[in-house]
């Protein structure tokens, strides 16, 4: 069940990284509306309820939860980058997943991420080494986390739950 869940494994945040590894995450970011529409393309409304595994969101889940998820996280960067170590808002992505909205068009979460990871990507090309240093609080893990951190851990995001997506797609659990 783990492998379900965490198909391409838990994300892992370091110290440090290269200018590499930096590019990659911003690449990453960029690319993932692009990708997820491709994934999502054409599937039916029944399709949009299959699930990645037992008792896990939907398809139709996942999309909205990645648009609701990264439109909390540019807000994040924006605090870290303007105010000293701020304290971020964290929120209930479990019941978000069950809100009304989730029973609207994929469209509608695609279309924002397109244009939300556009303007993101822009962002992020243009921060320095130390904006990346830059942090904010997370007061669920009662931690700073920095900026090139943060990166990281978006790029993952992505590329986690566009595994979902496709998991999804293969195994069709409903």
């Amino acid at each position: 069940m783990e492998n379900l869940k965490y198909p391409i494994g838990k994300y892992a945040p370091k110290d440090t990284y290269t200018p590499k590894e930096l590019s990659g995450f911003i690449k990453d970011i960029g690319d993932f509306p692009k990708q997820l529409k491709k994934e999502t393309a054409g599937l039916s409304e029944s399709a949009l309820l299959w699930r990645y595994r037992p008792d896990g969101w939907s398809i139709r889940q996942v999309v909205h939860h990645c648009a609701d998820s990264h439109m909390n996280s540019v807000p994040r960067f924006k605090l870290a980058l303007t105010e000293d170590n701020p304290n971020i808002k964290p929120y209930l992505e479990d019941k978000w997943a069950e809100l009304a909205d989730i029973d609207s068009p994929i469209s509608y979460s695609l279309d924002l991420l397109t244009a939300l990871h556009a303007k993101w990507v822009f962002l992020l090309k243009n921060l320095t080494s130390e904006d990346l240093k830059r942090t904010y609080v997370h007061p669920e893990h009662n931690r700073s986390f920095n900026l090139a951190q943060t990166m990281g851990l978006y790029a993952w995001h992505s590329n986690h739950h566009l595994t979902h997506v496709i998991q999804a797609k293969e195994k069709q659990f409903v």
